[in-house]
């Protein structure tokens, strides 16, 4: 794991860590050589670097052949890295790597898609008893100082529309149900799924939300997703209707949804994610009633997200050095 020549027979692994993120998100070298314990026929095979903030990305990437990182400077890849056959980023959203005409023909892009696992279904679930529980309302009276009760009903009978039927919908959606809850599911590939009572495409959307009690976002962010969640969709959310979005703030219109938050007695929201990160000073969703926000820090366990995360990518790499098909490759095209 040093800085040196590239030893005859090894492959070259890269890994570059954005201070910015973290501790919980850094690949730090007692970290990887656990990891490499785990998988130790892998790590005979590798000869791996570790950087911070891209200081010697170029250096790094002109003889390695996978990399694990966050972001980087995307523009002339081929060139600076004429070797690389493989980037995993350490994330499970990617639209910063969107449009994917950057990326060299033939080279592997996969993501963290599935590493938040139980912490997610924690989150989302305490998210929607949050909201059955009336509680961003409550919150709001308190921090106007005033005694104003909230009761409800319990959630059994009611009916969760999960917008996004991946890892997290299908966790949330599994849930919902041990509660008694009825699910409506959205995703692109209709199918079926064992937790959900009815799966629609995306154009259903506005037929589906005046059913629903509460909308949880767990959709990734794509070109296609913009708004997905737009004007039109939270006016036609019934008064009571709580939303939660989880994945990326892109997905949903945050002017419309403040706009109808500020109703006395109508819709309730917690919202985990936000363009610009870190929420600004000045942005008026700090003082908005019936909202709470989680500073996009809602299922990225403290102690195992990136023990996972190597995990997943060195369960990959002892396929990829088989010469088999890796889990979590993006479609560039789908861009998820």
């Amino acid at each position: 794991m040093t800085d040196t020549a590239l030893p005859e027979g090894k492959l070259h692994l890269h890994i570059d860590n954005d201070n910015k993120l973290g501790p919980v998100f850094e690949v730090s070298p007692e970290r990887l050589e656990a990891a490499l314990k785990r998988f130790p026929d892998v790590a005979d095979r590798l000869h791996c670097t570790i950087d911070y903030d891209c200081t010697n990305f170029d250096r790094h990437i002109a003889t390695a052949q996978a990399l694990v990182c966050w972001k980087f400077d995307l523009s002339n890849l081929a060139e600076r890295a004429p070797h690389l056959k493989w980037i995993h980023v350490t994330g499970a959203g990617i639209e910063y790597y969107t449009p994917f005409d950057w990326l060299p023909e033939g080279l592997i892009f996969s993501n963290n898609r599935g590493v938040h696992g139980a912490r997610a279904d924690e989150y989302t679930i305490m998210a929607v008893l949050m909201l059955n529980n009336r509680v961003p309302e409550m919150v709001t009276s308190q921090r106007a100082g005033t005694w104003r009760q909230a009761f409800n009903t319990g959630v059994a009978g009611k009916t969760l529309l999960v917008v996004g039927v991946g890892n997290v919908g299908g966790g949330v959606a599994a849930q919902a149900k041990h509660f008694g809850m009825k699910t409506i599911g959205v995703r692109r590939t209709i199918g079926t799924h064992p937790a959900i009572d009815e799966m629609h495409g995306p154009d259903a959307i506005p037929d589906l939300v005046p059913r629903a009690d509460f909308i949880i976002v767990t959709a990734p962010s794509t070109a296609q997703t913009q708004h997905l969640i737009g004007e039109r969709e939270i006016a036609l959310m019934r008064p009571g209707t709580g939303l939660v979005n989880y994945s990326r703030a892109q997905v949903v219109d945050y002017e419309a949804l403040r706009r109808r938050l500020t109703e006395p007695g109508d819709i309730s929201a917690i919202l985990d994610v936000f363009d610009p990160e870190p929420l600004p000073d000045s942005s008026p969703l700090w003082t908005t009633p019936n909202l709470i926000i989680t500073p996009h820090c809602s299922s990225d366990d403290s102690d195992v997200y990136i023990p996972r995360t190597l995990d997943l990518f060195f369960e990959n790499m002892r396929l990829y050095l088989a010469g088999g098909e890796i889990c979590n490759r993006v479609d560039t095209v789908l861009e998820y």
